[in-house]
């Protein structure tokens, strides 16, 4: 049986191998006594999604390797698709590559973001959530699933990446044909977790 145990609510002077540290933040050591920060999942504030042609979150740590981004009844007012842009000191609008499907059949590929959301009407509303994770440096892949009030048959399936020019700080969501900010959401929120 394993046991987990806090030596301490300070950090100790010295770390000894398999410590596990509390001071606001856990630390681990490894059988060198190298500590390292241990992040936890942190939750983002919900945005509603009810007016404004992007949904954004700003201010990620550097340490950031993995963002979960969560649709609760999203729509907009015309049949754009859904796209994620991510960034670093402004929003990437080109250079994606990968893909996305309906389980009714029509695919398609990334340019312009991530697109998430494929045969929109402007009464749908959109449930599911996509991840980011970061596999090096700073190239990003992402992967998800969303679905709509309209029935499983229109179930987007998404996969991409994308490779920034420096440590991603930001994201956002938006309805467009081009990497442009164009449809308007009118219902819904959308919130993020991320982590180390």
């Amino acid at each position: 049986m394993s046991i987990l145990a806090l030596t301490s609510d300070t950090l100790i002077g010295t770390a000894a191998a398999g410590n596990i540290e509390y001071n606001g933040q856990f630390f681990g050591t490894d059988s060198n006594a190298s500590r390292a920060q241990l992040q936890r999942i942190t939750s983002g504030t919900a945005v509603a999604s009810t007016s404004g042609t992007s949904v954004e979150f700003t201010n990620f740590p550097a340490w950031c390797k993995r963002i979960t981004v969560m649709f609760s009844g999203v729509s907009t007012n015309s049949t754009n698709l859904y796209q994620v842009q991510i960034g670093s000191g402004s929003y990437t609008i080109s250079g994606y590559t990968g893909g996305y499907a309906t389980a009714g059949g029509t695919a398609g590929a990334m340019s312009t973001g991530f697109v998430i959301v494929n045969n929109v009407l402007a009464a749908n509303l959109h449930y599911g959530a996509i991840l980011l994770t970061n596999i090096t440096g700073n190239t990003w892949s992402e992967f998800g699933n969303i679905a709509n009030s309209a029935g499983s048959n229109v179930l987007t399936t998404s996969a991409g990446s994308i490779a920034l020019g420096g440590t991603l700080d930001r994201l956002r969501i938006i309805a467009s044909s081009t990497g442009n900010p164009a449809d308007t959401f009118d219902a819904g929120s959308i919130n993020i977790l991320y982590e180390g």
